[in-house]
């Protein structure tokens, strides 16, 4: 565009000349200062460069000019105008994560970003070969402004459950379909494991056949009875019937007596230590489930070792691969680089008259590209106890923002959100001061975390 400048002063005046205004960044003019002698005109080119991104949205955007004299800077004018911008769409999609697993159903999330300057409406759709796969997509439409996100839950269910046998995979299609423009397809596979293990399988099999073997063995033995006795004969002398014995009949033991006293608890153990024929005492053993390890234990061992300090320990519990083990004072909780999402925070404090927090996580239906707050905040846990915040169901919503406090000294942490590197050390003071791990961008979670007190 080309803008006309006159000088109707008397004198000779140098102008300078300012874009403003929200497209500014792209304008540029040249040149930047014109000197008119009285009664003389000049002109200017203002050339507007918008960037293929959606922050230049689609549609008339209003641009201004600010003329400055040198001689007269208090007579500044700004002549204003409309630059309409032309939409384009673009969109990119990605399976998170592109490989899921399970027996009877697998629960893959597809990402859909509009880096375009117009909204964006599309529906999801799946397909595979062989129709393999039935298809469960919510919500099966969506509608995204420009530089936003959203998230659409698919639930993959086997039309044919392997019963035995090896896994197998499946690969199937998730399109991206908008008005008047190709499908925009995501690839992604389904690895479907067999009900029961193959060595299962195998087993049953051996023990089965192991069985019916003992069995026709057992049917088909038949022992060989004999006896060693001979018949003596009879003497003359004694051919007379004899007379019965009175201790032929049976004797019948006498029955124990129910009045008597039960043994001690420990009676066989002493009987086995004293008397012959003892049984030796020997005792069943039972092997109590050891308890897991979280942040309380992990805090109490060092309380145990250095009494006087102050400590933080803290396990994420990342999606995909459960609770890790807890970490304390400033290490790495989580994963870095492998954009696995936390869903949930255990912590236990010592020393700093326990902690409380909450946490923001991701909200799909947001429109205001913020994640939601978790409903409340958990209550002031007491030093060297667990306090659990977030979520570790399966469909849990991930973290985006993890908020907490404690009652004395300050506290600090670390985070390293998707796509970001690890932001630089914040810390506050104790309740009711509070810290604040992430920003609240609702696509850009936690993946990794450092706390310290």
């Amino acid at each position: 565009m080309r803008l006309r400048l006159r000088n109707t002063g008397d004198v000779v005046d140098e102008y300078r000349f300012e874009a403003v205004g929200p497209v500014s960044p792209w304008t540029r003019v040249e040149p930047q200062m014109l000197r008119l002698y009285p009664g003389t005109t000049g002109t200017v080119d203002l050339t507007f460069a918008p960037p293929r991104t959606p922050d230049a949205t689609a549609g008339p955007n209003p641009y201004a000019v600010r003329i400055t004299p040198t001689e007269h800077p208090e007579a500044t004018t700004v002549p204003e105008g409309n630059l309409t911008i032309t939409p384009f769409t673009e969109v990119r999609a990605e399976l998170v994560p592109p490989t899921v697993k399970g027996r009877f159903r697998g629960r893959p999330k597809l990402a859909i970003d509009n880096i375009g300057n117009t909204k964006l409406t599309a529906s999801i759709s799946g397909n595979d070969h062989g129709d393999q796969l039935a298809y469960d997509i919510y919500p099966s439409n969506v509608q995204i402004e420009p530089g936003r996100a959203a998230f659409v839950k698919t639930t993959l269910k086997p039309r044919k459950i392997i019963w035995f046998g090896p896994k197998e995979q499946r690969p199937y299609t998730l399109s991206v379909l908008r008005s008047g423009a190709n499908p925009h397809p995501v690839e992604g596979t389904y690895l479907q494991r067999g009900f029961l293990p193959r060595w299962l399988a195998t087993f049953f099999g051996i023990f089965f056949a192991l069985a019916i073997t003992f069995a026709m063995l057992w049917i088909a033995y038949k022992p060989q009875v004999g006896t060693g006795a001979r018949p003596k004969p009879v003497e003359a002398g004694n051919a007379l019937t004899p007379t019965p014995s009175a201790s032929a009949a049976p004797v019948i033991p006498a029955a124990p007596s129910v009045t008597s006293a039960p043994p001690a608890a420990d009676s066989g153990a002493a009987a086995g230590g004293s008397g012959s024929g003892g049984g030796g005492g020997a005792k069943a053993t039972v092997t109590a489930k050891p308890k897991a390890d979280t942040a309380a234990t992990a805090v109490k061992r060092l309380a145990k070792s250095d009494p006087g300090g102050r400590h933080v320990c803290y396990r994420a519990f990342v999606f995909g691969v459960g609770w890790q083990k807890p970490v304390c004072d400033g290490t790495i909780g989580g994963t870095v680089g492998q954009g696995k999402q936390v869903t949930a925070l255990n912590i236990a404090v010592y020393n700093v008259e326990g902690s409380a927090g909450t946490a923001m996580v991701h909200n799909p239906q947001s429109t205001n590209g913020q994640g939601s707050w978790l409903p409340k905040w958990t209550a002031v846990i007491a030093d060297r106890k667990d306090n659990y915040v977030g979520s570790t169901a399966k469909d849990a919503p991930y973290m985006v923002t993890f908020v907490w406090n404690v009652g004395s000294g300050q506290l600090c942490n670390s985070v390293k959100q998707v796509e970001q590197d690890w932001s630089s050390q914040v810390c506050n003071g104790a309740r009711p001061g509070l810290n604040t791990a992430g920003n609240f961008n609702n696509n850009h979670w936690i993946e990794a975390i450092k706390l310290t007190v």
